[in-house]
């Protein structure tokens, strides 16, 4: 017989599945782009937790796609070779050197553990990189200098985007393959670019007319300058934690590419904390979210 205890588990149990309901059938068929990073990516009940994540996802008729980071991973190369990883305004200086461990470690050993993660748990994942059919087109970046107007900075190999060609994408889709992309383009020479992953997950989402764009850190989500959780966000008031210096380091890249996505029709991006075990889940399927919301309106 069934004691007062496990009854109430269960009820509880089957109230948030039915919660999950009403999402399942509004994101049928819709595309999600979910970036990849942080300690979800190094912590192994985090890895499969977000590997169960994304095949569930699969199965109830939605289509993630998953575009991946490897900071550390890189770092970790570099100094095995005796190189010191630099950053400027959050994005990586990648000279010839760094470039090859960025393909090695990107393009080879990270791509292909998610891969076989997502495998283990029932799915059909596929790896990529941009350059892979040249789907991601890319162009030598310059930054602008922030303290000298007019100057521009070189760093390296580090590319952005001219054009993504999504019907490699399609067709993965259309066959029940989830994609896992490394965020490596291509140059007209065949040159190889390294693009940071959340510029690639965002112009994605917007090529692709992606229901949601999801973005993985190890934060709770977008913090006030007194370390207390934004919530819910528009396109206006995020140009306005930009401008008086509230988004800064290596949130830059994040949120700009976010803003850039709901600003080109995608209907949102969630900024969420990849350290909560199910932290996909809980964003996509339950009324409880776990970080940021960002809308265009």
């Amino acid at each position: 017989m069934m004691t007062e205890i496990s009854a109430m588990v269960a009820k509880n149990k089957a109230k948030i599945l039915a919660e999950a309901l009403p999402y399942i059938r509004r994101f049928h068929d819709k595309t999600i782009v979910i970036k990849y990073g942080g300690n979800a990516m190094v912590e192994p009940h985090l890895q499969q937790g977000f590997a169960s994540d994304v095949v569930l996802l699969k199965l109830v008729g939605m289509n993630p796609v998953v575009v991946h980071g490897g900071g550390p991973q890189i770092d970790e190369m570099l100094r095995r070779i005796g190189k010191q990883g630099e950053f400027i305004q959050g994005m990586r200086v990648t000279d010839a050197e760094t470039m090859d461990v960025v393909e090695m470690v990107l393009g080879g050993a990270v791509n292909k553990d998610i891969v076989n993660l997502i495998n283990s748990q029932g799915g059909k994942a596929v790896g990529l990189t941009g350059v892979d059919g040249a789907f991601i087109r890319a162009k030598k970046m310059l930054m602008a200098d922030r303290e000298t107007a007019g100057k521009w900075i070189n760093i390296g190999q580090v590319g952005e985007i001219e054009s993504i060609d999504p019907a490699l994408i399609a067709l993965l889709d259309s066959q029940d393959f989830i994609p896992v992309i490394a965020p490596i383009g291509v140059g007209v020479e065949g040159e190889s670019y390294n693009i940071n992953a959340d510029l690639v997950a965002g112009k994605l989402a917007e090529i692709l007319k992606a229901e949601k764009l999801i973005l993985l850190t190890n934060t709770p989500g977008v913090l006030d300058k007194n370390g207390n959780l934004l919530t819910g966000l528009t396109a206006q008031k995020v140009d306005e934690l930009f401008a008086d210096g509230t988004i800064s380091g290596g949130m830059l890249p994040k949120i700009g590419s976010a803003l850039d996505a709901v600003k080109s029709g995608v209907k949102s991006c969630h900024i969420i904390d990849g350290r909560v075990e199910h932290a996909l889940l809980l964003e996509i399927l339950t009324d409880q979210g776990v970080g940021t919301l960002i809308k265009h309106n």
